[in-house]
């Protein structure tokens, strides 16, 4: 094995093919360089450089040599990087319509309160495993358990409310109280509510019996019903901001709380339970 402050010396003087240029990287002197690189040669019983005036020239031998060489450096190098302490990162999963209504607004006085700590969010209709999606907590909706090893905590309850732009409060058909359903579009999500909440607020009224348009996100039937296209049915927590700026508005007070909350969902034993905490803690306070 050869020494490495000669490995060096020849590295560095074959990238810039001047000892001068290369004693400067290094913090040494020219002379120490071309001793170093003498050295060398000798000990491979190889001519490396050509010296020449103006500089130098790599011998075919010296060609050959260099790549791998500096191979072995770049390889020294990345895996002392890969020692050095990282960010820290926590991974966040939600579906699309929580972290677009309700996650993403807040996520701005998280860095502001936690700088040293970058977010992650992954917006997924997919549940997250925890084991091999790299996910160190998720908001889900449902009823706990929610499998085994995880540990749920509440976030915070599902009240659906009706809502729609304030236009359609004054238009040709004014809403005011559930009857008035009838004569608008509902705008339903996947998740499938309004059959509940018909049930609750007008008996014996059907989904199949009124106009609806479908879409596979809460977000969208939301983003419908500010453009006027109809009633959409949703959290009361994911629409507070557009009901207080009026885009907006409730026509009517009944409301049903149903049985699948949001929760904070996390395995038993997390991989970083320290960010975990931090994380748990914060989500509480938004609530």
């Amino acid at each position: 094995m050869p020494p490495l402050n000669s490995l060096k010396a020849f590295e560095a003087s074959g990238r810039h093919l001047n000892f001068r240029l290369a004693a400067d990287e290094l913090g040494v002197t020219p002379g120490a360089v071309a001793q170093h690189v003498r050295a060398l040669e000798v000990l491979l019983k190889i001519k490396l450089f050509e010296r020449h005036a103006r500089g130098l020239a790599l011998t075919d031998e010296g060609r050959r040599y260099l790549p791998p060489i500096r191979r072995a450096f770049d390889l020294i190098t990345e895996a002392t990087d890969n020692l050095a302490p990282r960010d820290t990162v926590v991974t966040i999963s939600s579906t699309p319509s929580f972290a677009t209504r309700w996650l993403v607004p807040r996520l701005g006085t998280f860095t502001e309160d936690h700088p040293d700590i970058r977010v992650r969010l992954d917006a997924s209709s997919a549940l997250a495993n925890f084991q091999t999606d790299g996910v160190d907590i998720a908001i889900r909706q449902g009823k706990p358990p929610f499998g085994p090893g995880l540990v749920a905590e509440p976030l915070f309850a599902s009240e659906l409310i009706a809502i729609c732009h304030p236009d359609l409060m004054t238009g040709p058909h004014p809403i005011s109280s559930p009857e008035d359903l009838r004569y608008h579009t509902l705008l339903e999500d996947t998740h499938g509510q309004w059959p509940l909440f018909l049930e609750k607020a007008l008996a014996g009224t059907r989904v199949s019996d009124m106009k609806t348009t479908n879409f596979s996100q809460t977000s969208m039937a939301i983003d419908a019903a500010i453009a006027r296209q109809g009633i959409a049915l949703t959290n009361r927590t994911f629409v507070a901001a557009d009901l207080e700026a009026k885009r907006l508005c409730q026509p009517f007070a009944f409301s049903v709380t149903t049985e699948e909350g949001y929760y904070v969902v996390a395995p038993r034993e997390p991989r970083t339970p320290g960010l975990v905490a931090v994380i748990r803690k914060w989500l509480a306070e938004q609530t």
